[in-house]
């Protein structure tokens, strides 16, 4: 059996057993040979790519939607029929829907590949007892990897050596703080985040060296295990998709039932089956809003065009319309939350305690309230600021540091309080140093201050404290020690969620030797104050987080890191409160799914949770009936991410990885962009269903009117040719005017639509019933006056076509919102809407009064008479649904009041 599927217990194995597993030896790696043997077994270590979709695939998908399944099939049997030109219509227009599609889904994805910044990288191993330079890809189990600051880790590795060695590996455990590690033998049951002798592919290296023997590459990796999770998690269907299909199908019962009427009352009347036959034909064409699928596919892709000004990349076009859906957003912390930039928040030093205001590594803020930088509070930042191995930078506007995070911090404090690390350097220098050690967990340099050699120390505060035998009184002087009150302010820094730093010196080191034994033998330090730091939220999290509890959605935040930080980041930004119960890894791992409901349900804040969790999670919440939106950026939000309803992957700190599992992608790593998305994606919706409820009565009242002639034995008022004239001119020009309506004020006031509940309301297919009313009685009306009056066919049925277009213009105004009225909502507003207005009536006279329009569609010019008959009926249109709404809200304000 492969000895890397044989053991998962690698931190809990001796070093010597793994390299016996795995037939190795460490001081010379593995022969050419034999690697060459075992890149044979395993493959190239690199993850399996996940099978795209090419573009023949993708443009074929596009005929998959419900409706345009029904377009096609009308377009098939009207070719059947030999109606070539109306056949020829609906496949044009089917066609057009599907390239646009193609077209958008073709555009984020070229936009999500200008993201990606794919780095070749290499790996320093030991090959033939040589070091060797080589791609990461060639490596396999067995071979012994040497590892330096700055390094990638190129593959799953068990280390056997390690000096100062730390790492970063938030993209994978979610933890924000370097990781310090180590050889050492682990317990069995220690988490993944918690296992100091192993180094994971893709973290990084950030400062010490290293070496370890690689133990998993390419898909048997911890990143391997969570792509195939992804690979696991189903493509689901999103809530418009949903709808849209019971919508199409509600749509067929209600065609087929009509046209099997008409079909029936024709017969009945006496009437050839083959003209029943083409009259049931010409209402089922009627009846299906061919622009539909043209109409969202384009609504939805203006939204993905506004979320692209708003810094946010749809890569599936139904996703914008899924954000105003939302019910729960489950959030990652570290770099989605917070800033993913450690700042120091408090300081104490001398007796006092100091806030330190400003987030992240540029150096802008103050020390509390007009303090003066001297005494303890000075020896504090000094020691900070000199005790440390990182840089601080700007390049291109932007600060940035070289090191570890935590170090970073320390010196955009001492910059704060005025004290220039390399001014500091230059004045102080170092003759020495004691690196940091994982045992000790303190680090301390030496430098010469006018001819006095001072040692700086910084660590935990459980190991500098005891080594301590006085302290820096505010003067900085020294004075005894008070352990009591050091350790409380210690304790209360931590409870709210600060990583806790202790500094100290060591005055007139002598001896030409600087290491842990002369601290040890030495008579005590002295203890200069306290360092308290966190991974600050984002300013714009906080309001944003605030909107989105307005709008009705729950955010629960989903983490890798540490308990308490989880908690006092949450409570910080809105959406837990001091005291509130903190699930961890361990408390999910004993939970079965029943009671992992509620807690899904009734918990906020999970910390330490892992991949395979962080999933089982977001499948509890949506079995809950939730629709569930999940943010990250690191390997380890993946999985969820491809899971959730709707997957956001941060876009410049976020891995390919999980840029791949999500539906949208933020370029600037903003979760309130997320509350722009949401608006956008209700905004979105709304249009749909103003689009949809103003598009139906003109398939219902065509369907009306064919049935209203057949039942009375008239001529038909309107031909098949003439109504696919009607649905496609006006669906373009006038309907899809619909899709550049602005946001309506109050938008984000509304709690989220139940998954459950339908496209259209009661009151709106009540509205809809009611103007396929007013088009039946104005057309077929009009239609039976012209006959009387002598006029010929052609002429009353122009009278006809022009009523539908006429009262689908006005009605056009009424839909611009479903419950305002349409003077309310500001006549330019949408400047769109007048142009759509304009050429369609260019178009109607055109279809009236050209020659070759009137022999193509059997039209004929008519009279101004006529034309102010259709106007006015136009005109009582808009009026009438206009009491209808006033009517309706009056009825809902009564409601309220009487509740």
């Amino acid at each position: 059996m492969d000895p890397t599927q044989r053991a998962n217990d690698w931190h809990h194995r001796p070093v010597d057993e793994v390299a016996a597993l795995l037939t190795t030896v460490l001081d010379d790696g593995l022969t050419e040979e034999e690697a060459a043997t075992r890149r044979a077994q395993h493959g190239e270590n690199r993850i399996t790519p996940k099978p795209g979709k090419g573009p023949l695939l993708r443009f074929i998908l596009q005929f998959s939607q419900p409706l345009v399944v029904v377009l096609v099939i009308a377009g098939a049997v009207t070719a059947f029929l030999g109606e070539w030109v109306d056949s020829g219509v609906i496949f044009g227009v089917t066609l057009i829907n599907a390239l646009i599609g193609f077209i958008q889904e073709g555009r984020a994805e070229s936009a999500l590949a200008a993201l990606a910044r794919s780095v070749t990288s290499e790996a320093t191993l030991l090959r033939n007892g040589m070091k060797q330079r080589l791609p990461s890809t060639a490596l396999v189990p067995g071979d012994v990897v040497l590892l330096a600051a700055g390094d990638k880790v190129p593959a799953d590795m068990r280390l056997f050596h390690a000096k100062e060695l730390q790492a970063i590996e938030s993209a994978l455990t979610g933890e924000s703080t370097a990781v310090s590690k180590h050889g050492d033998v682990l317990p069995k049951d220690t988490l993944l985040a918690e296992r100091g002798n192993m180094a994971y592919a893709g973290t990084v290296m950030i400062s010490g060296q290293g070496a370890g023997v690689v133990i998993a590459t390419g898909d048997a990796t911890q990143t391997g295990h969570i792509s195939r999770l992804i690979a696991e998690a189903p493509d689901l269907s999103t809530p418009l998709t949903v709808k849209m299909a019971v919508f199409s199908n509600w749509l067929l019962i209600v065609i087929g039932l009509l046209a099997l009427f008409t079909f029936a009352i024709g017969l009945w009347r006496g009437e050839s089956a083959f003209d029943m036959f083409m009259a049931a034909v010409a209402l089922a064409v009627g009846a299906i809003p061919e622009g539909l699928p043209a109409a969202m596919t384009i609504t939805l892709a203006i939204g993905v065009s506004r979320m692209a000004r708003r810094r946010a990349i749809i890569r599936k076009l139904p996703a914008v319309e899924t954000l105003g859906s939302t019910t729960v957003i489950c959030s990652d912390k570290t770099g989605t939350l917070t800033e993913n930039q450690m700042t120091v928040r408090e300081l104490y030093a001398g007796g006092v305690r100091y806030p330190v205001s400003g987030s992240g590594y540029a150096p802008k803020g103050k020390i509390g309230e007009n303090v003066t930088v001297a005494g303890a509070l000075r020896e504090c930042l000094l020691a900070g600021a000199l005790c440390n191995d990182a840089g601080l930078r700007k390049v291109e506007r932007q600060w940035e540091i070289a090191g570890d995070p935590t170090e970073g911090a320390l010196l955009v404090v001492a910059r704060k309080g005025g004290l220039d690390e390399t001014t500091l350097l230059k004045l102080f220098p170092r003759r020495d140093e004691i690196p940091f050690d994982s045992a000790r967990q303190y680090m301390a340099t030496l430098h010469e201050m006018e001819g006095v050699r001072i040692a700086y120390f910084k660590g935990a505060i459980e190991q500098l404290l005891p080594r301590s035998t006085s302290m820096l009184d505010a003067a900085g002087e020294a004075q005894p020690i008070d352990r009591g009150q050091i350790e409380k302010v210690a304790g209360e820094m931590a409870t709210k969620g600060l990583r806790v730093l202790a500094v100290a010196r060591l005055m007139g080191v002598s001896g030409d030797e600087f290491d842990h034994q002369q601290v040890e033998n030495n008579a005590g330090l002295q203890f200069i104050g306290l360092v308290g730091m966190i991974d600050p939220p984002r300013p714009k999290a906080i309001a944003a987080v605030k909107t989105c509890h307005t709008a009705g959605i729950v955010v629960k935040m989903i983490t890798g890191d540490h308990a308490v930080t989880a908690l006092s980041i949450a409570c910080q930004i809105g959406f837990a409160k001091a005291g509130d119960k903190v699930f961890t890894g361990r408390d999910l791992a004993a939970l079965d799914d029943e009671k992992l409901l509620a807690v899904a349900h009734a918990v906020n804040v999970f910390a330490r949770v892992e991949p395979e969790q962080k999933l089982r999670l977001v499948r509890a919440l949506q079995a809950a009936g939730e629709v569930v939106a999940m943010t990250g950026d690191g390997v380890n939000d993946a999985p969820a991410l491809k899971q959730a309803d709707i997957g956001i992957a941060m876009g410049l700190a976020g891995t390919e990885v999980a840029k791949e599992a999500a539906d949208m992608v933020l370029t600037d790593d903003d979760f309130a962009a997320i509350e722009a998305a949401v608006e956008e994606g209700r905004g979105v919706y709304d249009n749909l269903v103003k689009f949809i409820t103003w598009t139906l009565p003109t398939n219902f009242g065509e369907g009306l009117v064919i049935v209203a002639a057949i039942v009375a034995g008239a001529t038909l008022p309107i031909t098949a040719l003439q109504i696919l004239w009607i649905n496609m001119t006006t669906a373009v020009f006038l309907g899809l005017m619909l899709a550049f309506e602005p946001i309506e004020p109050g938008i984000m006031r509304r709690a989220p639509r139940p998954p459950g509940t339908a496209i259209l309301s009661h009151a709106l297919i009540g509205r809809i019933v009611l103007v396929s009313v007013l088009l039946l009685a104005g057309s077929f009306g009009l239609f039976l006056l012209e006959q009387a009056r002598g006029h010929t066919l052609a002429e009353a049925r122009t009278v006809a076509v022009n009523v539908f277009v006429m009262v689908e213009a006005f009605y056009l105004f009424n839909c611009r919102s479903l419950e305002r009225s349409a003077l309310r909502v500001g006549m330019f507003s949408n400047p769109a809407i007048w142009y759509g207005v304009a050429t369609m009536a260019v178009l109607q006279l055109a279809l009236t009064y050209l020659p070759l329009m009137n022999r193509l569609f059997a039209t004929a010019p008519i009279g101004w008479q006529e034309w102010l008959e259709i106007f006015a009926v136009g005109l009582v249109s808009w009026l009438v649904v206009g009491v209808e709404k006033r009517w309706l809200n009056r009825g809902k304000k009564t409601s309220k009041t009487e509740a």
